[in-house]
């Protein structure tokens, strides 16, 4: 199996494309890059357009390497990757929405993020032209006997994201799920395209309200890397105690909520009133509930105060004198696992086709977690455990996530003990150019990637960011399939995908 750099030093390499490295490549060798996803011996971390090109980011997870390979198309067209490797295909219709850059062979050309209300088409590529008139969205068809469809969406019961989910079914069996999603678009990419680094960084916060803090993260990173800014280390740690604070704080809620679609309320409430302590310590500690706006390129914008790390110490403490007694009502409930054991089973074979990330691909067999795998700082210094299972259902996705909120009250423990003194940011200047940086951090969900160019000005010239989300909503209308219907909002919340963060 060839390495990535060699694929990388077979084309033309990027200078200042940090700190993997990034090459545009020949057509012949862009397919054989998707020769090699196919065949399984690298994964798709994103991929992405601008004018004129198609980026691809390629993980090869043995080796622990990452590269880039940009392709010209200068007529807007390219060899499609989701012709052979499907989890591609959602990509490159968004890219083709943005830019127009059309993938040749794709077996769905569908729109994806454009719903015909912009007003003009490819709005970020070169050739903008006007929207055409609304046209319907044409569902893939589902042929047999005695089948029925049922739409749900996008407005839903609860105070949640839109999504359109359109099941087949025969009688109360799932036949077949498919989604329609970008009806929380905000141009995310066309609003970064030009903005100052502060400004941009606000806005990479605000990519998924519940991930404010791995995406600060994943962008200062990127930043940082791109300009060879050197953070404080207490700022590097302290990035990590917000990271591992919003990871519990999310897998405690996302517990509670997987038991109340259930039918469980009792640990919904328990699980409720632990994720608000998180919230409160961290309002405590760093002034905001979300922690938002806290990360910034060059460090962090504040510190705890000794009574916000002492709230942080009780907080450690009431969780672990009141959670393991959730974990044994969980296991002990005969009629909660009835529901969890064995519903809404994700193959091995395809978590690992999709690189799912997070706790689908972990309850699924996939041993990744970019904490460890590609260790970034603190965490190369610091000891946990990443929770893997093989049976692929509700009930090892809940598994994972109690795991991993054990783990993470042991992280924060660590991180308040060796947590060093001295400056928490640095100020930094931009010079020459242009700049590329990348990053790719851990969220509670799973992988997020920032890949982004910084111009000679220092202003943002693009910035892609790839939630976790993406390579997990196919996932889920595979999971949901053979399962009755009344059972998909448990696998939906099981799997808890980001609709704004999906959407850009």
């Amino acid at each position: 199996m060839p390495a990535l750099i060699d694929l990388i030093l077979a084309g033309q390499r990027v200078d200042n494309h940090f700190p993997w490295q990034r090459a545009v490549v020949a057509p012949k060798i862009w397919s054989f890059a998707v020769d090699q996803l196919v065949e399984g011996h690298w994964g798709l971390l994103g991929l992405w357009g601008e004018p004129g090109l198609v980026h691809m980011a390629l993980l090869d997870e043995g080796a622990r390497d990452i590269g880039v390979v940009s392709l010209e198309c200068p007529d807007g067209r390219y060899p499609s990757v989701g012709r052979l490797h499907p989890p591609a295909l959602r990509l490159e219709r968004a890219a083709s929405d943005l830019f127009g850059l059309l993938p040749q062979g794709a077996p769905d050309t569908r729109r994806w993020l454009d719903h015909d209300q912009w007003g003009v088409s490819y709005p970020l590529g070169t050739q903008q032209t006007s929207s055409p008139s609304a046209s319907p969205y044409h569902f893939l068809p589902a042929e047999g006997e005695s089948l029925h469809q049922i739409p749900v969406g996008p407005v839903h019961a609860g105070i949640i994201e839109p999504g359109h989910f359109r099941f087949t079914a025969s009688g109360e069996t799932v036949v077949r799920l498919e989604e329609r999603l970008g009806y929380t678009h905000k141009g995310m990419e066309g609003l970064m395209a030009g903005s100052d680094i502060d400004h941009a960084a606000k806005l990479a916060g605000r990519t998924s309200g519940d991930s404010t803090v791995a995406y600060s993260l994943a962008f200062s990173r990127a930043v940082e890397v791109a300009l060879g800014i050197e953070v404080p280390p207490r700022a590097v740690w302290l990035r990590a105690l917000m990271a591992e604070l919003e990871r519990l704080a999310n897998h405690l809620g996302d517990i509670g909520a997987i038991c109340n679609d259930a039918a469980f309320a009792l640990m919904h409430a328990h699980c409720g009133v632990l994720r608000e302590r998180v919230l409160r310590a961290s309002d405590t500690a760093f002034g905001h509930r979300l922690i938002r706006d806290l990360i910034v390129p060059g460090g962090v914008a504040s510190a705890p105060s000794d009574e916000g790390t002492t709230a942080i110490w009780s907080l450690i403490t009431e969780i672990r004198q009141r959670f393991p007694a959730l974990v044994e009502l969980y296991d002990n409930t005969a009629s909660l696992q009835d529901r969890t054991v064995a519903t809404g089973r994700l193959k091995v074979e395809l978590a690992r086709q999709y690189r799912a990330g997070g706790y689908v691909g972990r309850a699924s067999g996939r041993d990744f977690d970019t904490r460890r795998s590609l260790a970034y700082p603190p965490y190369d210094a610091l000891n946990f455990k990443v929770p893997l299972l093989q049976e692929g259902d509700v009930n090892a996705r809940v598994w994972i996530r109690i795991h991993e909120v054990e783990q993470s009250l042991s992280l924060v423990e660590q991180i308040l003990r060796q947590l060093p003194g001295g400056p928490i940011r640095v100020d930094f200047a931009q010079t020459g150019g242009p700049h590329e940086g990348m990053a790719l951090v851990e969220g509670f969900r799973g992988d997020i990637l920032a890949w982004l160019r910084i111009g000679k000005s220092g202003l943002i010239e693009r910035c892609h960011l790839r939630d976790p989300s993406w390579f997990q909503w196919p996932l889920l209308e595979a999971a949901i399939e053979g399962n009755i219907v009344a059972d998909f909002p448990l696998c939906n919340k099981s799997f808890n995908c980001s609709y704004s963060g999906h959407d850009l």
